[in-house]
């Protein structure tokens, strides 16, 4: 009973914080993305050329000498492995159940915006990363923020160091509801992701990028061909999902607003905030695996990450049309199990068991980047020093995590992401001002 309580005032609490900062920050990140695709001429269209030549080429490797790095596609991968997860399955489920199915328009079109904030991000994560001694990089928003503020940097480190973790101990909500479903206690999910977790974690960037570079494109093509199989098995109900998008992204219909610019305003929120924390542009914490990356030239770097952002919005927009389509969205109710439903449902009988074992990989690999992410955040202060008992502090959040109330745990990591992403993406405009040299192409 006492829990409970303090549960409900916590997410009382927690709930007015969001909407005190809602409008602001959605004002804040369209404006910012904006200058951004100004101030870099559009180099979502001129890098295009850059990119392919890179995909078919490569990328030009440093060969730094005693130098912790990774090569740059495994950089890439380990950093996709932390936005292509189950923040693509959830988050667009989520989106529609709170702001309306207009929310996943507003989701799919500030990608656009968003990869231009992740090329600056990237850029700047390698222009100013540190390197230790012992060989070790440091690099992401905590280096290049200091460019700015060390005050900024020290905030964005110490946030994170609890946001990276937190983000766990999500990831492992939804994974053990899930398993919850076919009886699999929620303990023991949470302990085998722990142990998991640590042994990865614990073999350092190195073994990282060897096990993300190998599970990120299997589980992705996994996924995309058993939701296609069954978004195409009703054309018409597609057609009438997509009409159904595009109308509810302008209009009150189906929204939660009492009236016209509520609803809009509301959609445009939960579209943006969701596609904020699915890619993490803006948050600037997929740059901190970037920043591991052997390359020459940092704007190479910056502009894979930057097209990686299309993996993510493929599977945006086929999680939430698998919701719409399927018709489980107007449940109204909020849950994180929506696409484990629809499959179950409407695949073949074993479709459930693919969603399961893409689902446990989605989760293991965005687990194991964002505790790396974290460790990061922690290196930057202690300069890798205590590292074992930080990596006990993930595992316990991630138990800790399978246990917690969905609405709650989301609305808490709801408050967190804004207190990084203001401060950071204030600190990513004037550093632009500063710094616009280093993302020239």
């Amino acid at each position: 009973m006492f829990l409970s309580i303090v549960c409900d005032v916590l997410y009382s609490i927690c709930s007015k914080i969001d909407e005190f900062f809602a409008l602001p920050s959605l004002i804040m990140f369209l404006a910012i993305g904006i200058f951004l695709t100004i101030k870099t001429k559009f180099v979502q269209f001129r890098a295009f050329g850059r990119f392919m030549s890179l995909l078919s080429r490569g990328v030009k490797h440093t060969h730094v000498k005693n130098e912790k790095s990774i090569n740059p596609f495994h950089a890439l991968l380990t950093s996709m492995a932390t936005t292509i997860g189950m923040g693509n399955i959830v988050g667009p489920t989520i989106a529609i159940s709170t702001g309306g199915p207009g929310a996943l328009f507003w989701l799919v079109a500030y990608s656009f915006f968003g990869a231009v904030v992740k090329f600056t991000e990237v850029s700047f994560a390698i222009n100013f990363r540190t390197r230790l001694a012992s060989g070790n990089l440091i690099g992401g928003p905590t280096q290049y923020l200091k460019q700015v503020s060390n005050f900024l940097a020290i905030w964005y480190g110490a946030v994170t160091v609890f946001l990276f973790a937190g983000w766990s101990g999500l990831q492992a909500n939804t994974l053990a509801t899930i398993f919850a479903l076919e009886s699999i206690p929620k303990t023991i999910t949470g302990l085998v992701l722990a142990v998991i977790v640590l042994i990865v974690v614990r073999g350092g960037i190195v073994r990282i990028g060897e096990v993300t570079s190998k599970l990120v494109p299997f589980m992705f093509v996994m996924y995309v061909t058993f939701t296609l199989s069954i978004i195409l098995s009703d054309i018409s109900g597609l057609w009438s999902a997509l009409c159904l998008v595009v109308a509810s992204a302008f209009s009150p219909s189906a929204a939660v607003g009492g009236f016209l610019g509520a609803s809009v305003i509301a959609a445009m929120r939960q579209g943006i905030n969701r596609n904020i924390y699915i890619t993490e542009a803006g948050l600037g914490t997929s740059s901190i695996a970037h920043s591991m990356a052997d390359t020459q030239h940092a704007t190479d770097q910056a502009i894979l990450a930057m097209y990686s952002i299309i993996a993510d919005t493929f599977l945006m927009i086929l999680s939430g049309l698998l919701i719409l389509v399927t018709g489980l969205w107007s449940r109204g109710a909020f849950s994180n199990t929506l696409v484990y439903e629809a499959f179950k449902t409407y695949s073949p009988g074993f479709g459930k068991w693919v969603l399961l074992a893409s689902v446990m990989l989605f989760v293991v690999t965005t687990v194991i980047g964002n505790s790396f992410n974290a460790s990061q955040s922690f290196a930057s202060f202690t300069k890798y020093r205590w590292m074992n008992w930080y990596y006990a502090f993930l595992a316990l959040v991630v138990v800790l995590g399978a246990h917690a109330q969905v609405p709650l745990v989301w609305k808490i990591m709801d408050v967190m992401q804004i207190m990084v992403a203001v401060p950071h993406i204030l600190g990513l405009f004037i550093l632009t001002l500063k710094r616009s040299d280093v993302l020239k192409i």
